[in-house]
């Protein structure tokens, strides 16, 4: 152990060698590492943003539960009102941090979702859970999923208008996906709007929509007021698919990469914590319930974490694909093909004139290094292959192989 310190052994040299792939490091080593605190968070109080929504949840228990203190780190929450203000604060270097969609960080990114700005996925904080749900007056009148809903588009002319929660997020491309594969196009045969998720039940009740995409707990919220039905989740739509990520800027990242890699792993525990069993789960729907967080009853959280699902229609199912935050460290590691596929649905729809560098974008933005870093640290594991493949909803296999062609390929697109 002298030896050690005296060869001054820093702690970042450990992490390189783990996120390199080197195996066998002895305790002693580690321990005698960490000892020396070279890795000591350069900013100890992180303002991290977060829109009521359940997914915010391993943010929220990450403080609440103190993982972010074992880390060094102090997680001040930060409660938002809009994906705009978020996108905002993180230009502006308001927040440290954000619960974000993927496709906003990308979007700030590249200049197509307002202010540009270089940005960072530090971590995946979530897959499935979200969903699209019609209205009950249509729902009344046998539009209860894509199918249904494309034939009595087609049979009753007049404006539909579908709300997403940001141009460029997951819900937006959620939405598009669904309609497209419906044979519905989102912008010719149809309005789109964009409303904060807190605010689509209390829209959707007063009659300024026919349909949204939002995560829970507004779609459930939606069915407990008996205003909505849900027609798909977006698990359907993408198995297992990318949602919510750790965002923040490039320039934080250069600045604070410590503090960073603190914040990964004590979020990399709460969300290890929230999937370990159906008590945590419960327990996490309480707290984040509270009107600090999303402000809603318990009952529209606890029911689909846990993959109780009802249509508002009668209908009910035991989904084992709903809203995951670990899964045994499947959820969180940023793969480059998940941000890859936001860029080709950005071209899909216009956002985009010409295809980008898909994957020199991917690599810039989702910081693989610092994650598997801050894995190690967690006791992690991490995937191989910084790709995975997928099958959507339409049988279309994405795998990062040749974006251009998966972008160009869709019958309905701008």
């Amino acid at each position: 152990m002298t030896d050690l310190m005296n060869h001054k052994l820093s702690r970042r040299t450990v992490l390189q060698a783990a996120s390199l792939g080197a195996v066998g490091i002895s305790p002693a080593l580690r321990t005698a590492v960490y000892a020396q605190g070279s890795d000591k968070p350069e900013k100890e109080e992180v303002k991290i943003g977060f829109i009521p929504l359940t997914d915010c949840a391993s943010v929220v228990m990450a403080s609440v539960l103190g993982f972010d203190k074992k880390h060094g780190v102090k997680i001040v929450p930060s409660k938002e009102t809009s994906w705009a203000g978020v996108r905002d604060k993180l230009v502006s270097g308001e927040l440290d941090m954000a619960h974000a969609l993927y496709g906003l960080v990308y979007g700030v990114h590249l200049g197509t979702s307002g202010p540009k700005k270089d940005m960072a996925v530090l971590m995946n904080l979530n897959q499935n859970g979200q969903a699209i749900t019609l209205s009950k007056a249509l729902a009344e009148k046998g539009a209860v999923d894509g199918a249904s809903l494309a034939k009595f588009m087609a049979s009753n002319k007049r404006e539909y208008t579908f709300a997403q929660t940001f141009p460029t997020g997951t819900h937006a491309m959620w939405l598009y996906y669904w309609l497209a594969s419906a044979g519905i196009h989102p912008f010719q045969e149809a309005k789109v709007i964009t409303v904060p998720p807190p605010q689509m039940v209390a829209n959707m009740r007063v009659g300024n929509m026919d349909g949204y995409c939002v995560g829970e707990p507004w779609n459930h919220r939606a069915i407990i007021d008996g205003i909505g039905v849900t027609a798909a989740t977006t698990q359907d739509i993408w198995k297992d698919h990318p949602e919510k990520v750790l965002g923040t800027s490039a320039e934080f990242v250069k600045k604070h990469p410590n503090t960073c890699r603190a914040v990964i792993a004590a979020i990399l525990e709460a969300s290890q914590w929230i999937d370990a069993s159906l008590g945590n789960k419960n327990k996490m729907a309480e707290t984040v319930a509270d009107k600090s967080y999303v402000n809603t009853s318990v009952d529209a959280i606890n029911q689909r974490i846990l993959g109780r699902y009802q249509n508002g229609l009668g209908k009910t199912w035991d989904d084992p694909n709903h809203m995951k935050f670990y899964n045994d460290g499947a959820v969180n590691f940023p793969y480059l093909s998940d941000g890859m596929w936001f860029l080709t649905q950005h071209k899909r729809w216009g956002l985009l004139k010409e295809h980008p560098d898909y994957l020199a974008v991917a690599k810039q933005i989702n910081q693989i290094d610092l994650y598997k870093q801050a894995a190690t640290v967690a006791k992690v594991s991490v995937p191989k292959d910084v790709m995975r493949t997928s099958k959507l909803m339409d049988g279309v296999v994405w795998d990062g192989k040749d974006p251009k062609k998966y972008a160009d390929g869709f019958k309905i697109k701008v």
